[in-house]
C-alpha cells in the first residue's frame, strides 16, 4: 500500500545578478565564472557595460611609450611595464589606442573623432565579451541576460544584436523567459544625472516605457524586474549630491558635510508597488548596496567595485513567483 505524501515542489531557479561593470575585463570574467562557482541557473546583468575613458598610448623613439592615466604621466620603457599598464587599464575598464605622435596630434580639438574611436573600441570589447560568454557557457544550460545602462551608447549596444548567440540574450526593453514559469523584464535607462550620460530619461519617460512593456508580460507576479535605475528614496539609491553648475560636478557641502540624497526613480518605485513583481533587481548607484521591500516584492542593489576588479553580486532563488532566499556576494 502506497504511503500518502505531498507532491514534490519544483526546483527553485537560482539567479546571479550583477551590474555596473563599466568595461572591466577581470570583473566581467568573474561574472561569467559565477555561473559555475555559485551553481546558478542564469546570469542576469543590470546595465552599464561600457568603460568610461579612452587612453591614448603614444609611441616614442627607442620603443618606449607615454600615456596619462588617472592624473599621472607614465613613461613606459619595457614590455613588462607595457603589459602591466594594459592590465591596469583592463581592470579599470578603460580602452586604449596605440598611435604615433602625429596621429595623436591629429585628434586635438576633434571631439567627434575621439567619440567615434571610443565607440569603435567599446563595441569591439562588447562583441568580444559576447563571444567569451558563448564559449564559457556553451556546454551548460545557463543563459546570460545582458543589457545596457545609462552610460552605454546605442551604437555600442548594437553589438548585442549583431553578435547575440545561443547562450547570450539581449534582454533590454522586452520580456524574455527565465524558466518555465518566470519572465525577465529589463529596462536600462536612468533618471537625469549631473554627468549628462547617453541614456538618461525623465521619470515620466521611464514610466511610459514601463507601462508600454507591461502588456508583454504574461504574469507580473512571476516577473523579475531588471531595472537599472533603483527606486527613489529606497536606500538603494543614496549617493553624494553633486553641483552640476560646474564641470566636472563637485560634491555639495552643507555645514561642512557632504550632502547625500536619493537619486533613483519614482516611476520604478511606483512600478514595484503597483505591479508587485517577483523581485526588483537594480544598480546604477555603486555605493548603495542594500535591500528593501515594496509590499511582497523585495528589491536589491548589489553595488559595484568594478575598478578594483571586485565583483559585487547577488544570488536570488525564486519559485512560484516568490523569492525563497538571497545572498549578497563579493569577490
Amino acid at each position: 500500500m502506497a504511503l500518502f505524501s505531498k507532491k514534490a515542489k519544483e526546483k527553485a531557479t537560482r539567479l546571479f545578478y550583477a551590474c555596473d561593470i563599466h568595461g572591466s575585463e577581470p570583473t566581467y570574467r568573474k561574472f561569467l565564472n559565477a555561473a559555475k562557482f555559485y551553481d546558478v541557473d542564469a546570469l542576469v546583468f543590470g546595465g552599464d557595460l561600457m568603460g568610461k575613458l579612452l587612453i591614448p598610448m603614444v609611441r616614442e623613439p627607442g620603443g618606449t611609450w607615454r600615456a596619462r592615466l588617472q592624473g599621472q604621466n607614465h613613461h613606459i620603457t619595457s614590455e613588462e611595464q607595457l603589459a602591466e599598464f594594459k592590465r591596469t587599464m583592463q581592470t579599470l575598464g578603460f580602452y586604449w589606442q596605440e598611435m604615433d605622435p602625429e596621429e595623436y596630434a591629429s585628434y586635438e580639438g576633434q571631439q567627434d573623432r575621439i567619440d567615434d574611436l571610443f565607440d569603435v573600441l567599446a563595441k569591439e570589447r562588447l562583441a568580444e565579451w559576447v563571444t567569451l560568454a558563448e564559449e564559457r557557457l556553451a556546454d551548460t544550460p545557463v543563459n546570460v541576460y545582458l543589457c545596457g545602462g545609462n552610460d552605454d551608447t546605442d551604437e555600442v549596444l548594437s553589438a548585442l544584436d549583431e553578435t547575440t548567440t545561443e547562450r547570450v540574450v539581449n534582454a533590454e526593453n522586452r520580456a524574455v523567459p527565465l524558466d518555465d514559469e518566470h519572465e525577465l523584464l529589463t529596462i536600462g535607462y536612468s533618471t537625469p544625472t549631473p554627468w549628462e550620460t547617453p541614456r538618461e530619461r525623465t521619470d515620466e519617460e521611464i514610466a511610459e516605457v514601463i507601462e508600454k512593456l507591461m502588456p508583454s508580460v504574461s504574469d507580473p507576479a512571476k516577473t523579475v524586474f531588471n531595472f537599472h535605475c533603483p527606486p527613489l528614496d529606497s536606500g538603494l539609491d543614496t549617493c553624494l549630491k553633486l553641483d552640476a553648475s560646474v564641470w566636472p560636478p563637485k560634491p555639495v557641502i552643507e555645514r561642512g558635510q557632504p550632502v547625500h540624497y536619493g537619486a533613483g526613480s519614482q516611476a520604478v518605485a511606483d512600478a514595484l508597488a503597483n505591479h508587485q513583481p517577483t523581485v526588483g533587481l537594480h544598480g546604477h548607484i555603486h555605493e548603495s548596496r542594500g535591500a528593501t521591500k515594496y509590499g511582497r516584492t523585495p528589491a536589491f542593489n548589489p553595488g559595484s567595485e568594478y575598478g578594483e576588479g571586485v565583483l559585487r553580486g547577488l544570488i536570488v532563488a525564486i519559485r512560484g513567483g516568490e523569492v525563497l532566499g538571497h545572498q549578497f556576494t563579493s569577490g
